[in-house]
């Protein structure tokens, strides 16, 4: 159905601006080949026809500062003030009615309301003001709290169904009251897409209805960020006294660039301390004198505003209308995909009958002035359990979807839609789990869940796409399969009536028959079991595992010892290894392994996420002629020096590797030309440099690590990653029943990419151990690996292939943990020293279990 535009058969309609939508996006966006964008309330995407238009406008004219006086100066004031006039024109008024102040986004418009508002405090004569919020409020609304209790201000918090169930009016004599107040709420929920109403504004501020009974003049600032980006907004009808925006939710671009339109009924009162270049028409510097400019705008526009970015808006206004015909139609066009996305995904349940997602929503998405284009959910097991919503990202990654999970910053509707409560969130908190990181579940309870939303842009296509994971990421090919902790079972998708809503064809798009076996059968499937949750790395520190201080070296009662059978290291993060039979080891690990990686035209590290063709570069170590070789099919080889670079002609820079900065300086045009043609993009090879290591300090743990700081390299994690043979034949046998071709143990083993391989006699159990030794050297194990989509990567072509992930996360019972994380043990470690092929491995439980200790003559040197 790739290129078929479709059309919605009735209202709420409106799917496709009555066009050829594939062409559209074949023109404007062409970037989305092979990817499903369902972001949009997150960021959506610029159009490329908005750059072209932007970038010709910068080459043909020229743009000076609009405080001075000259031509170019004047041409950009006059453009500002154009762009201006166009933002009220889109939202149904006029300058008569309302002010445009530039920000650089809705938070800082936000900050500017709690700022400037008129409040009365406390203890004042008459009565003093409140700040009343909605609890379905993003964390920038909520935040104005903090301003306002430094003002001495109360805030309350107010829930949707106390407003939306109480009519509290407000008598006359209260009205008469001028103490002003504040209600703030979102013309859409960010977490839900939920719209609330409109004609709250009016009825708040005429007293018909209250937040709370306070007597005074209530204000209100519509919150309306996410509800602007697919819905007309008419400040003609509803005269909100403020109405923060963020432009990039509109257009994409540019981003860091917002708007407070403000009702100019309220601008004298506002109160203004701060002033900075262009806001005043006079000051004095020796005596506290200061007159404000007269109009508005330029009073609270504190500096040079960023006009370059003020002028993409004009394009940006341009070319919406053009591509769409205007906010009604992608009001309609949007809704038109999350009415027949929520319908087929409310439907599909298990052979048990148990739904396959929880959603969470105020509506049933009958209707677009009620609901937007947002739907939150989670996935549940058949037993109804939820799935983290970090594995259903990890899977969504796989399939080149790209969603947002967590809390949306919005944790009044997190909590209210999941049943979290105050002190959830504080144990929580104590648990490790913060805003932003992947605890997805805490003692079986989800911390968060998993939103799409739909854009201007988005096609139905996407909504398939979108749907077709769902299924095959819950369905199995074969009833009798058993992965290793939990059973499959099939889907089963009760029938959607036809209610008029649905596309022309929508006999074709029906659960059952456009999500065929068939497709299904090339796009493999999982089931899991509830996870517990795995620690985030800023938790790290105080989580990894505790030694036991009584602990002892322990092997198998049947005298096999467990050894070391290979060893790999990687020179250059995320290119192929390089194997070795013995290697040096230092403080950092081994020698040599990731001091050094590739980075794009920013600097930012590129890995075999972007890159999948980095696992083709080869890199070796010749330690007697101390270079680095580095080869790769088609391509010269070149070599690099190991000779740490520490002269005045080596540019130093600040990278980051996961949450860790690192110094490193640029290993020469050479070999960024080399590895920029091989890549066929513009990057660099950059080293750690050798008096900047990556350090982390391990606190509240026991044993030999205590208060001892760790090394590390470019790793993003810990010092060396170990697996286990066993492990390794375990997984393969669940691949093999679910490939026509089954994968090689050699070509799993390099796709894990360990430094170590041991071949222990059970399988996984090396994630019972507390610490190894190998010789003179001694380990701590410090967790379980939670495997990304790398290890879909075949390291020898560098082609996907989805199933790894999915058959691993069925294995481990919906977790995706595969070889434990090891850190030197430097006060019980002799460096430097040689870690071999052929060592014998002696771990130490976690638990203070002693099973028979070897004899002597089988005991091997480390070499």
């Amino acid at each position: 159905m790739a290129g078929q535009p479709l059309s919605c058969r009735a209202s709420p309609g409106g799917y496709g601006y009555g066009g050829d939508l594939g062409g559209l996006r074949e023109r404007e966006f062409p970037r989305l080949r092979g990817i499903t964008y369902l972001d949009h309330a997150g960021a959506t995407l610029f159009p490329d026809s908005l750059l072209k238009a932007f970038t010709e406008d910068l080459r043909n004219n020229v743009y000076g500062n609009p405080h001075s006086q000259n031509i170019s100066s004047k041409l950009t004031y006059d453009t500002i003030e154009h762009v201006r006039y166009r933002i009220l024109q889109h939202f149904g008024t006029t300058s008569e009615n309302y002010t445009v102040i530039f920000t650089s986004g809705c938070t800082a418009a936000l900050k500017l309301v709690a700022e400037a508002f008129p409040w009365m405090p406390e203890g004042s004569k008459q009565p003093s003001s409140r700040f009343c919020y909605l609890t379905d409020s993003h964390t920038s609304v909520v935040g104005m709290r903090g301003i306002t209790a430094l003002m001495n201000v109360l805030s309350v918090p107010v829930k949707p169904k106390e407003l939306l169930s109480e009519k509290n009016w407000l008598p006359a004599e209260e009205q008469n009251c001028t103490t002003p107040h504040l209600f703030s709420y979102p013309a859409q929920s960010n977490f839900s897409g939920t719209k609330y109403p409109l004609s709250w504004i009016q009825d708040i501020k005429s007293g018909k209805l209250c937040p709370i009974k306070m007597p005074g003049k209530w204000f209100v600032l519509l919150d309306a960020a996410s509800y602007v980006s697919c819905s007309p907004l008419d400040l003609g009808v509803h005269q909100a006294d403020f109405i923060p925006i963020s432009f990039y939710k509109i257009f994409g671009f540019p981003t860091g660039l917002g708007a407070l339109l403000v009702n100019n009924r309220i601008a004298p009162l506002l109160r203004k301390t701060y002033f900075g270049g262009g806001t005043a028409a006079a000051y004095l510097t020796g005596a506290d004198f200061y007159f404000p400019k007269k109009s508005m705008a330029e009073r609270f526009e504190d500096g040079t505003v960023s006009f370059l970015d003020i002028i993409a808006l004009k394009h940006g206004f341009d070319v919406l209308e053009k591509l769409t015909g205007g906010m009604e139609k992608i009001k309609q066009h949007t809704f038109a995909l999350a009415h027949y996305t929520y319908n087929v995904l409310s439907t599909l349940k298990y052979a048990n009958g148990a739904p396959v997602v929880r959603i969470y929503s105020d509506t049933d998405f009958s209707n677009p002035d009620v609901q937007g284009p947002i739907i939150n959910f989670n996935v549940l097991d058949e037993n109804g359990e939820v799935i983290g919503f970090s594995q259903v990202e990890k899977m969504a990654s796989l399939h080149n979807i790209h969603v947002r999970t967590g809390c949306f910053c919005n944790t009044g509707a997190c909590q209210m839609h999941l049943g979290i409560s105050d002190e959830d969130i504080q144990r929580n908190l104590q648990a490790g789990h913060v805003c932003g990181d992947d605890i997805d579940i805490i003692d079986g309870r989800p911390t968060g869940s998993v939103r799409i939303s739909f854009g201007y842009m988005s096609s139905f296509e996407d909504a398939q796409t979108f749907l077709k994971f769902i299924v095959a990421t819950r369905f199995s090919k074969s009833d009798t399969e058993i992965p290793f902790q939990s059973s499959v079972t099939k889907l089963t998708t009760e029938p959607v009536p036809d209610d008029g809503t649905y596309f022309k064809n929508a006999d074709k798009l029906s659960p059952r028959t456009h999500i065929s076996d068939r497709e299904l059968g090339n796009n493999s499937s999982v089931t899991v079991k509830t996870v517990d949750w795995q620690p985030a790395e800023s938790e790290s520190e105080s989580i990894r595992a505790t030694i036991s201080e009584t602990a002892v070296p322990t092997c198998r009662g049947d005298g096999n010892p467990i050894t070391v059978t290979n060893i790999f290291l990687y020179p250059i993060k995320s290119c192929s290894a390089f194997e070795v039979t013995e290697w040096p080891v230092g403080n950092q690990g081994l020698l040599y392994d990731r001091n050094w990686m590739v980075v794009n035209q920013n600097g930012v590290c590129l890995t075999q996420k972007q890159e999948p063709r980095l696992c083709l570069v080869n890199p070796s170590i010749d330690l007697k002629q101390k270079i680095m070789v580095i080869q790769a099919e088609g391509m010269d080889t070149i070599s690099v020096s190991l000779e740490e670079n520490t002269g005045k002609e080596a540019v130093i820079c600040e990278s980051k590797v996961c949450s860790h900065r690192v110094k490193t300086y640029d290993c020469g045009e050479k070999t960024a030309g080399w590895f920029s043609m091989f890549l066929g993009r513009p990057c660099r090879l950059i080293r750690q440099c050798p008096d900047k290591k990556n350090s982390m300090q391990h606190k509240n743990t026991k044993g030999p690590t205590c208060a001892t700081s760790i090394s590390l390299s470019l790793v993003n994690e810990a010092q060396y990653l170990l697996i286990n043979v066993a492990s390794i034949l375990r997984l393969k046998e669940h691949i093999s029943a679910r490939l026509e071709e089954p994968l090689e143990m050699e070509e799993l083993i390099r796709r894990f990419r360990a430094n170590i391989v041991i071949s222990a006699p059970e399988s996984f159990e090396e994630e019972e151990w507390a610490e190894i030794s190998i010789g003179a050297l001694r380990f701590q194990v410090v967790g379980p690996c939670s495997r990304c989509q790398i290890i879909c990567i075949d390291q020898q072509s560098g082609e996907r292939n989805k199933e790894v992930l999915q058959s691993l996360s069925a294995a481990r019972g919906r977790k995706t943990n595969f070889g434990v994380y090891l850190m030197n043990q430097p006060l019980c470690s002799s460096f430097p020293d040689t870690l071999s092929v052929g060592s014998q491995v002696l771990p130490v439980l976690k638990e203070n279990t002693e099973i028979q200790r070897p004899t002597s003559s089988e005991e091997k040197c480390s070499g």
